[in-house]
């Protein structure tokens, strides 16, 4: 009963993490719109302000690859070809289902079918290795901070708010996507 427990707890921080990091990346890409644009441009897939590729690409990193913290060539070359792996199959999967491009390095040295360059993998490991000695833990920590000022029971309301709200948007999303073709 008490792995259950650690199960359901690690699975609620996970879902969290996705959320708090697809926000940042959405304001992250968003940022980088503006400033290359000029101006606002909605970016993502969703309606909501989540880009779902940073929440997926951050929980890989806690859970799968953060046990090579102290291993920084390991983390960093591991990460550079799983998050080129994801990123590929990721831009794959949203052509082939609503034949469109959310990125295109086509014109990137050393680029594969513009989805993935020897450019961003060696971002990825780059971030990876940020990520995993500065950001989670700056992000942690004030998580911890938050959630303990926070009833267990409202927590978990709010995380699975959070959650169904998510699954209607991909949804809603997906819909308009596949009606625009």
């Amino acid at each position: 009963m008490e792995n259950s427990k650690k199960k359901k707890i690690s699975i609620q921080y996970l879902l969290l993490y996705f959320l708090i990091y697809a926000i940042i990346g959405w304001l992250l890409e968003t940022a980088y719109a503006v400033g290359t644009l000029g101006h606002f441009v909605k970016r993502g897939f969703l309606y909501g302000p989540l880009c779902p590729i940073y929440g997926w690409g951050a929980v890989i990193l806690i859970s799968c690859l953060k046990k090579y913290k102290s291993k920084p060539l390991k983390l960093f070359l591991y990460s550079a070809i799983v998050f080129s792996v994801f990123e590929y199959v990721a831009g794959f999967a949203l052509d082939a289902l609503f034949s469109a491009r959310w990125w295109d390095y086509t014109n990137d040295f050393l680029n594969l079918n513009g989805r993935i360059s020897i450019f961003y993998s060696f971002a990825w490991g780059i971030i990876a290795l940020v990520f995993i000695h500065f950001i989670h833990p700056f992000i942690e920590k004030i998580v911890k901070k938050v959630l303990k000022k926070i009833p267990n029971k409202v927590q978990l309301i709010l995380i699975n708010l959070s959650f169904i709200i998510l699954v209607v948007d991909t949804i809603l999303s997906s819909i308009k996507y596949l009606n625009m073709f």
